[in-house]
């Protein structure tokens, strides 16, 4: 390895190395001759920690870091360790009072890391993590116009660092996630800001460094920051792009991470349920590590009964009332109040599903964006049972049961205009998952016919998925229609995500 990242070694590739090179080889290498003595000693107490914070044992990653802090105040690696902390506890918590309160330690451990030593790749590196982390978090909570300042300044500071240490292979997270998440970025506040600011992302490029460093970290000394590229990598496969390799792509880079990491059974979790992997998503997170160690995470409860609903398990049921009794945060309120309202209505009981949608209304924030649809979806007209039934299958991967439920009907036995265009949607979804191109095109463009001039999302998607079908039968024209279509359709459900897909889809055939 270089010899100016000599004081920043952490751990060789191979794992059974690690307990020698923490407690004995990393000592003698600091005290070398000639060794440059930088306060950012990312030493074995701080790769402890660092660990931790990853296996979501953030307390006892805390208690180390203190100490640390105690025997060495000037090592600058201390700062950013707080900062990781700090990050998954507001992600964990939801909680918007603490990350009120947190947001104002940003400024001090800026203050320290820009007093160290400007010739160590963990100098610009450790400002524009800090910087990032909060910028990630501001944007969970509307801070636009001061996430985009910081998103500037990460990126900024990431490419000097690429520049003055080129073999620093840590740059290439921070501006592969930045490159990703800028390039397909929906219209909006942020975009706007960061357009005036001059920074703008390239999906592609960052998804190739992001890939890189998933596949080659194993094989090199930054092995330990391997666990959160794939977190940042995962994230962005399935949530930022959508893409159809998420599922394959985290359970193959999450496999090597320690069953031990409530993180990794999360990752695992959460992509499973989001591409049709359900009862997978189920098994994690019913065989997830728990104990006063692990951070508490009541997401998990709400991802859990969503699991189980997409199977039409209405003890799911608990699930949701143990996450709205456990969470102290501010996000996923009106949603998990939203599928209690489902479970009543599927149930029968439309006296509990009035109450369950009149706490949708009156408790909770929207910040999210499933709590701003959950709101959407309280204002509309009860679903129709069987329609609600398909939609919670499909979104659970059960693709054939979805399709028997409605394949005896027909969309002029449904009453109303929305229920009929969900009908035509509904189907079209099935038919596009089981690879039946042609059902699906026919009842898409159905979808679109009835339902362009609804608020709905269902003529929207519908035009945007047979773009996707057309350009993967390399008809770039057909293609090229339906994805201006989806862009073209305004004040609708879903309207910037959609339009972002579309316009990505266009950009893609144009290249």
């Amino acid at each position: 390895m270089d010899s100016r990242y000599r004081n920043t070694v952490i751990m060789p590739a191979k794992r059974k190395l690690i307990i020698l090179l923490k407690y004995c080889l990393l000592p003698l290498l600091l005290a070398l001759p000639g060794t440059v003595h930088a306060n950012f000693d990312f030493n074995a107490n701080c790769l402890k920690a660092y660990q931790l914070i990853f296996e979501l044992k953030i307390n006892a990653a805390k208690q180390l870091i203190a100490a640390e802090k105690n025997v060495h105040p000037k090592n600058s690696i201390v700062p950013l360790l707080e900062n990781y902390a700090d990050y998954f506890y507001l992600i964990t918590v939801e909680s918007k009072q603490d990350f009120d309160k947190l947001k104002d330690e940003k400024s001090s451990r800026l203050s320290q890391i820009e007093d160290d030593d400007e010739k160590s790749p963990y100098y610009l590196y450790a400002q524009a993590e800090i910087n990032l982390q909060w910028a990630l978090l501001r944007s969970r909570y509307g801070e636009y116009f001061t996430a985009a300042r910081e998103i500037k300044k990460a990126n900024g500071l990431l490419q000097e660092n690429n520049k003055k240490f080129p073999g620093f292979h840590l740059n290439s997270k921070g501006l592969g996630l930045i490159n990703v998440f800028l390039g397909n970025l929906p219209d909006g506040v942020l975009k706007s800001t960061l357009s005036t600011f001059g920074v703008k992302g390239d999906v592609q490029k960052g998804l190739v460094m992001l890939d890189k460093l998933a596949q080659n970290l194993p094989r090199s000394t930054f092995e330990p920051f391997y666990e959160e590229v794939v977190f940042y990598y995962s994230y962005v496969l399935s949530d930022v792009i959508h893409s159809p390799e998420a599922y394959a792509k985290t359970m193959k880079y999450t496999a090597r991470i320690s069953d031990n990491s409530l993180l990794k059974a999360y990752l695992q979790a959460y992509v499973c349920a989001r591409n049709g992997h359900n009862e997978e998503a189920i098994a994690i997170l019913a065989k997830r590590p728990a104990g006063e160690g692990y951070q508490a995470f009541p997401y998990l409860e709400l991802l859990m009964g969503t699991a189980k609903l997409n199977k039409l398990d209405y003890s799911a049921t608990n699930n949701f009332k143990r996450f709205l009794q456990l969470n102290k945060g501010v996000n996923y309120i009106k949603d998990a109040n939203l599928h209690l309202s489902w479970i009543a209505l599927l149930n029968g009981d439309t006296g509990a599903y009035r109450g369950y949608i009149a706490k949708v209304k009156s408790s909770g924030y929207t910040y999210a964006e499933k709590d701003k649809q959950a709101v959407n979806e309280a204002g509309a007209p009860a679903p129709d049972n069987s329609l609600l039934k398909a939609r919670l299958l499909f979104d659970g991967g059960y693709y054939a049961k979805a399709l028997d439920l409605l394949v005896d009907e027909n969309a002029s036995g449904y009453q109303s205009v929305k229920d009929k265009v969900e009908y035509y949607y509904r189907m079209g979804r099935i038919y596009d998952a089981l690879g039946k191109d042609d059902n699906a095109l026919q009842y898409y463009q159905n979808a679109v016919n009835n339902g362009k001039n609804l608020k709905y999302y269902y003529a929207a998607t519908s035009a945007l998925n047979m773009g996707k079908i057309y350009a993967g039968k390399k008809n770039d024209a057909k293609a090229k229609v339906y994805f201006s279509q989806a862009i073209n359709m305004k004040n609708h459900e879903y309207e910037n995500s959609i339009e972002t897909q579309a316009k990505d889809g266009l950009r893609k055939l144009n290249n």
